[in-house]
């Protein structure tokens, strides 16, 4: 299980990392979008602090998972990240939900791997 968790682990961090590195030094060009997909897109580009907020977030947490460090912390702050993801690829672009359902799956197992940590937030004193 210690290795599973360190290789999601990884993958996770290199590919927040690769995702927010390219949105903020314009590694790759942005792919195409259409339909329902592109009013949404635009409408998040719009509201002009949102995107370079995810995008963020993804870095710090992207950096946590990679070094191994704060990944409790990391876990909290990039869940409501990985369900919009996996939300906004099932309602509008379903040919990405493979890799969104790995995003989500593999946030949900590092949280679970470290259970522990997280059994303070769900006591009622």
């Amino acid at each position: 299980m210690k290795i599973a968790t360190i290789v999601i682990r990884s993958l996770l961090g290199l590919l927040f990392l690769y995702t927010s590195l390219s949105y903020f030094l314009h590694l790759s060009p942005e792919p195409a979008s259409s339909g329902e997909f592109k009013a949404f897109q635009l409408g998040l580009i719009a509201s002009t602090y949102l995107m370079p907020l995810a995008k963020a977030v993804e870095l710090l947490c992207g950096l946590s998972f990679v070094t191994g460090k704060y990944t409790t912390l990391a876990n909290l702050v990039i869940f409501p990240v990985t369900l919009n993801i996996l939300l906004i690829n099932y309602f509008l672009t379903p040919e990405n939900l493979p890799l969104a359902l790995f995003v989500f799956l593999g946030n949900i197992f590092l949280i679970f791997t470290h259970w522990e940590n997280y059994k303070g937030l769900f006591k009622a004193d």
